[in-house]
């Protein structure tokens, strides 16, 4: 059978028994798209009323007083997609045979509740890092963790290694903790985090469409599609509200709510495969799920990265704001506010579904549309240079 053959009996599968329930997912993604989008109006004349308002400051884009708090109404409308997912008999299994999916809503009521307080009040470094670690632990504690990592150097053909528990709970809350601060570090344009929470959503449900596939409808493939479609579903209803020029931001309450979301349905899709999903010999095929978690989050943790090397340098916190970041510069080199979160899109959008696609097609095919994707990504960064250049010329 050929990559496209397969691709398309994926999407043709039925909803219900083994097969693949591509359209309860996008009836749970369209729920999540609609309750947010309603939501967020009320909640931001709410934000206006609690005086959860981000005033300009030096480092900021925006020049005029905004509302926060828009991660709570992508918080109900993510609730309110997962609570209908239980009421179809089709998505029903992924419920009854494994915690994910509460275990995603209860950690992610405590990281909106610790936003909440931090875009209204504010909260130092400190006190933020131990609000984050302990959503992660929730996750933890709930059943969400990587327990079998595979490794490609051991043995021949590779081998998995399991992780005990507590190697396991300290992996899980790392990489946890480190997404949200990517997430939280990236959010610095409209529509940047919102769009880029899309993005990572959508390619990881691909990829858990595609796993539900190769595993017959295995019930532990349920929990990352169900997340995945109703975190995709309320960043699509937010960004109308954010993007440039946004009448609402989503806050730490949202940044941070993304970052766990994407942290919660990777390791739900991811740090559950076990070595033979693929076989032994496809090193790109048991990758992938890593992959994935990589390339959704390469750009926010370069970023992330990058500030805390420059801020360390500089002798300060590395949680001090600066205007230094990735989206700062792209503006400097003659971007538009809206062309700077285009391009961004661009690049984790080619990264991000390179990734899916290693193990869905032809992987001849997906190096070719992946470094085509990269040299018009590199381009369309590099066109106000281009332009500089001819300008000075004349």
């Amino acid at each position: 059978m050929t990559a496209t053959s397969a691709t398309v009996q994926i999407l043709a599968q039925s909803s219900g028994g083994a097969g693949v329930p591509i359209r309860e997912l996008l009836l749970v993604l369209c729920t999540a798209a609609v309750v947010t989008y309603l939501v967020t109006g009320g909640v931001r004349l709410a934000a206006i009323r609690l005086g959860a308002v981000a005033v300009p400051r030096d480092r900021d884009v925006h020049v005029e007083p905004t509302p926060r708090l828009g991660g709570v109404g992508m918080y109900a409308g993510m609730a309110a997609a997962l609570f209908f997912a239980q009421q179809l008999p089709a998505l029903t299994r992924g419920f009854a045979f494994d915690n994910h999916v509460n275990a995603a809503l209860v950690s992610g009521g405590v990281i909106v509740l610790v936003g909440i307080i931090d875009d209204r009040w504010g909260l130092d470094a400190l006190t933020k890092f131990v609000g984050q670690v302990t959503a992660a632990g929730i996750l933890v504690v709930m059943g969400v963790s990587w327990y079998i990592i595979y490794n490609p150097i051991g043995g021949s053909g590779g081998s998995t290694i399991i992780l005990d528990q507590l190697q396991s709970g300290l992996f899980t809350v790392a990489i946890a903790v480190a997404i949200i601060n990517a997430m939280n570090f990236v959010d610095g344009l409209d529509g940047l985090a919102a769009g880029l929470g899309l993005i990572a959503a959508v390619a990881i449900l691909i990829f858990s469409i595609g796993l539900l596939h190769d595993q017959g409808g295995d019930v532990s493939a349920y929990p990352p599609a169900m997340i995945a479609a109703a975190l995709a579903g309320a960043c699509l209803g937010f960004l109308p509200h954010n993007f440039n020029p946004a009448r609402i931001f989503m806050g730490d309450s949202g940044s941070m709510l993304i970052g766990l979301m994407l942290a919660a349905v990777s390791t739900s899709a991811s740090g559950r495969i076990p070595l033979t999903a693929y076989g032994t010999r496809d090193l790109v095929g048991l990758l992938a799920p890593l992959l994935l978690v990589g390339a959704v989050m390469f750009i926010p943790m370069l970023d992330m990265l990058l500030a805390v090397i420059r801020r360390t340098r500089a002798g300060v916190s590395p949680f001090s704001p600066d205007k230094m970041h990735l989206h700062h510069r792209l503006l400097q080199i003659g971007h538009t506010h809206r062309r700077v979160v285009l391009v961004i899109y661009l690049w984790v959008g080619v990264l991000a579904f390179g990734a899916v696609g290693s193990s869905l097609l032809n992987r001849q095919l997906v190096v070719v549309l992946v470094a085509a994707g990269l040299l018009v990504a590199l381009l369309f960064t590099a066109i106000p240079s281009f332009r500089e250049r001819n300008q000075q010329r004349k």
